[in-house]
């Protein structure tokens, strides 16, 4: 799996997804070129996650897409995932790697220098960065007024691994994540609550490989 291809990253959020179930937007989004899914969902019951996991599950492996749960360790084992993103509050990555074995791909999310430092020390595979541009959004951690784009740059020159910026991101300020040294960005609501799930990822892919 090479973590360095990857564009375009959905955190799911059932509460911002409307009348559609989590599946149903993260299928539209997997027609659009998505790269990566985040199942989150946090408004949502452990149960709940589960067995729409289990169906995102079917859905990413008949596109070859990785699948990546938040925060929870046993719920990415249950699911068969192939990995988990942790919160700085979160379970040490060893401990994830113990857990789901040393194949499966572990993200830490970060907003300072320090934090994605101390995260590829720790092992990290990729970093979500953020908030970029500020979030209303309770799922996505971080200053809520936007980091900005120079911390990108500067987390990116600091450390080895992918980066993806979070955070307010959509098809019209993508590119300047990217050109900032972002690997690739991580979209929710740009996505999730789009009329058109499918079109909103392919604009997305578009505004982050030109």
């Amino acid at each position: 799996m090479n973590i360095s291809e990857w564009r375009t990253y959905l955190v799911t959020a059932a509460s911002r997804s409307g009348e559609r179930t989590t599946p149903e937007v993260v299928a539209a989004a997997l027609d659009g070129g998505l790269d990566v899914v985040q199942l989150r969902d946090k408004a949502t019951s452990a149960r709940e996650r589960y067995e729409t996991g289990l169906r995102l599950r079917e859905l990413t492996a008949e596109a070859g897409v990785p699948l990546i749960v938040n925060d929870r360790i046993d719920l990415a084992a249950a699911v068969d995932a192939d990995g988990v993103h942790l919160g700085q509050t979160d379970l040490p990555v060893a401990v994830a790697r113990e857990r789901l074995g040393e194949d499966a791909v572990v993200g830490v999310s970060a907003s300072t220098v320090e934090q994605a430092e101390a995260a590829e020390a720790a092992g990290a595979d990729y970093l979500g960065v953020g908030a970029v541009y500020g979030t209303d959004s309770k799922d996505v951690s971080g200053d809520r007024d936007g980091i900005g784009t120079e911390r990108i740059g500067a987390v990116a020159e600091a450390v080895d691994v992918p980066v993806f910026g979070i955070g307010g991101i959509d098809a019209d300020n993508a590119a300047p994540v990217v050109e900032a040294g972002a690997t690739g960005v991580a979209a929710l609501s740009a996505i999730t609550a789009a009329e058109d799930p499918a079109a909103a990822t392919a604009a997305l892919r578009e505004a982050v490989t030109g």
